[in-house]
């Protein structure tokens, strides 16, 4: 379960342990930007190549072996787990995450069986089996938390409005929170295989969960998220838990267990530590449209961000995933800043 790597700058730095450099990894560091990745990705959705073992590992190898990061992501998608079970999810090109039936309905939550990650997804299982045996680093493994799933199935695609959504969870209740709690139970059975087949540490990732008022986040969405997180402590790997626009819910991500919060780019990281706390470790935040408008403006805002974490209790990443417009040089000048940093304050 991830142990050959607890010794690593990413896994002492998650564990509130001195490390001796800054960790970085990025969100999206396996994708578009990337002409190697272009080269071996092949025709098809995401979907096809994560069912690929051999091609979805050497995806998940490709940043780490250009960039020299601190910790490789898995290959693969929130919603794997639960386009495995049939409910009729793919991922449209230029799109996301697309449903030929949105859950709308009591009779839905029938289309959402349980989980069995050998038989459903042995393909995910065999890519973290080859990439454990293979990465210099650790591996992160992931899953999508309850309420930004739910959000795919109910709108059937990616929203700016998530009025479906938001009209099932103040207007059924009961449906909502049985809903969350399937989703739920989906996420534990995909983290806990993973965390099986040796992944370091895990990642939640609630990309929407921004669109929420925090009274809102804390009453239909935190209980969720914080029976998945609890339901993969005694694994002992690190917990990251990340969303998208969560400055105000930072303290309610921060309850909800996990050791790691991640925070995008609106909220400084010194607000992000008074309200998550002394104990939490924090992960982001620089821009990435700025590392996509090149080296010029990624260096100042990269050496802002090191300056607000402090070096120590910190991993450093982006506040959403890399785009694919990014140079990789600008990448790799980036990680050889952090990992150079002056100014990295170790404390036992």
């Amino acid at each position: 379960m991830g142990l050959l790597h607890d010794d690593s700058a990413f896994i002492r730095t998650c564990r509130g342990q001195a490390a001796p450099h800054t960790p970085v990894w990025f969100m999206r560091q396996a994708g578009r930007s990337l002409p190697e990745y272009r080269a071996v990705r092949g025709s098809g959705t995401i979907l096809d190549a994560i069912a690929q073992p051999d091609l979805a590992s050497e995806i998940t190898l490709q940043p780490v072996r250009r960039y020299g990061v601190d910790a490789a992501i898995l290959y693969s998608d929130i919603v794997t787990p639960v386009h495995a079970i049939g409910f009729g999810v793919d991922v449209a090109p230029g799109v996301g995450p697309v449903v030929d039936r949105p859950f709308d309905r009591r009779a839905d939550l029938e289309r959402l069986r349980p989980l069995e990650p050998d038989l459903d997804t042995p393909y995910v299982l065999s890519t973290v089996d080859i990439l454990v045996a293979e990465l210099p680093v650790p591996l992160i493994g992931f899953a999508g938390a309850p309420f930004t799933v739910a959000s795919y199935l109910i709108e059937g695609r990616p929203t700016r409005t998530w009025v479906r959504t938001k009209a099932l969870m103040h207007g059924d209740e009961s449906l909502w929170f049985d809903l969350l709690d399937r989703l739920a139970d989906l996420a534990v059975a995909s983290l806990r295989s993973q965390i099986d087949h040796g992944v370091a540490a895990v990642q939640l990732f609630d990309s929407w969960a921004g669109a929420l008022s925090p009274a809102d986040y804390e009453r239909y969405v935190l209980p969720a998220s914080t029976k998945v997180l609890a339901a993969v402590a005694d694994l002992g790997v690190p917990r990251i838990h990340f969303g998208v626009s969560t400055g105000e819910l930072l303290g309610l991500m921060a309850d909800a267990g996990a050791e790691v919060v991640g925070v995008d780019w609106r909220t400084p990281l010194d607000l992000a530590r008074s309200r998550v706390g002394s104990e939490t470790i924090l992960q982001g935040n620089l821009d990435p449209a700025l590392v996509a408008a090149g080296w010029d403006a990624t260096e100042p805002a990269a050496r802002a961000v090191l300056e607000a974490g402090g070096g120590d209790r910190h991993v450093f990443n982006l506040g959403h995933g890399v785009l694919p417009e990014t140079d990789p040089a600008t990448l790799e000048r980036l990680v050889d800043l952090i990992h150079n940093w002056p100014d990295r304050t170790v404390t036992t």
